[in-house]
């Protein structure tokens, strides 16, 4: 019997597609290619890949040429605002390729405020948002749609503000642009049909899906070993971030001590070693995770 193989779509460069490459590598998959090689196939289990432009992942995978897709928070609303018939669902938040979708304007412009784009025209990849967000605000603008180096707008004087996605930052600075609101917080996002899949394939996905909650709560996780004195323990419980319910293990020939085992699911920073020490705990060791299931 021939097992049935679900197919993933992944951008083919650029930021998103690295830690895209990276949450499968982390959840024991590994993909292969050459340069200019768009169709790659999974050993480990029945996945193909397939790499693309960003902006045709919603698409694929909402007319179930794809069964999944990684695709940014941006391009899957502005999609979702755009189409009456884009129905693909968002089946998990991925947390990483943070940026956001923002309206700049130039440093020294006469834009000071959201009120101020009244009348104006405004250069964008993404004009249903741009357009909601404007009529939320109650403000008539001009939408200018370009498809790429939308932040030269205001510079080649065919645009008064853009809004478009940043990341850092440098962009916007290198052409005397500064932000002046936020339209969307995006990340990355696994996306699927809304139709449901044969049972074998949503076995696969809910099989893909487990590792990748497992990889990334691990990233974010560690592993902090202490020992403390009894009477300390209250207080060091409280500063462990993110903890559960920790073990606690007697120490030998120490009846008074314990050794404190927990799983942080927060960032643990010097800081926070350095707050537990003053609380009373000695011998601190944070560990890396590198798999977690629940």
């Amino acid at each position: 019997m021939t097992t049935e193989r679900i197919r993933i779509a992944l951008q083919k460069s650029g930021r998103l597609s690295e830690d895209s490459l990276d949450l499968l590598k982390g959840c024991g998959l590994h993909v292969t290619r050459s340069r200019d090689q768009l169709f790659c196939r999974i050993k480990e289990l029945p996945i193909d890949v397939l790499l693309v432009r960003d902006d045709d992942i919603p698409n694929f995978v909402n007319s179930g040429i794809c069964d999944l897709g990684i695709v940014g928070e941006n391009m899957f609303a502005e999609m979702q605002c755009a189409s009456h018939s884009f129905s693909a669902i968002v089946l998990e938040r991925l947390g990483f390729s943070l940026c956001r979708l923002a309206v700049a304007v130039p440093d020294n412009g006469p834009i000071r405020a959201i009120a101020d784009l009244a009348n104006t025209t405004i250069a964008t990849s993404y004009p249903c948002l741009l357009q909601t967000f404007l009529k939320s605000q109650n403000i008539q603008a001009k939408t200018l749609v370009m498809k790429g180096s939308v932040e030269v707008a205001p510079r080649l004087k065919i645009a008064d503000a853009i809004c478009d996605i940043v990341a850092s930052g440098a962009t916007l600075a290198a052409n005397n642009l500064r932000e002046l609101t936020t339209v969307l917080q995006s990340q990355a996002l696994l996306i699927r049909p809304a139709q449901k899949l044969s049972p074998e394939k949503e076995d696969v996905v809910n099989r893909l899906r487990a590792r990748m909650q497992g990889t990334l709560t691990a990233e974010d996780s560690k592993y902090v070993m202490l020992h403390a004195e009894k009477t300390h323990l209250p207080d060091i419980i409280k500063l462990l971030p993110g903890a559960e319910s920790p073990t606690i293990l007697p120490l030998q020939g120490q009846p008074d001590k314990v050794a404190v085992h927990a799983v942080c699911r927060e960032s643990v920073f010097w800081e926070t070693m350095e707050r537990l020490q003053a609380a009373g705990a000695s011998a601190i060791l944070v560990l890396p995770i590198e798999k977690m299931m629940a």
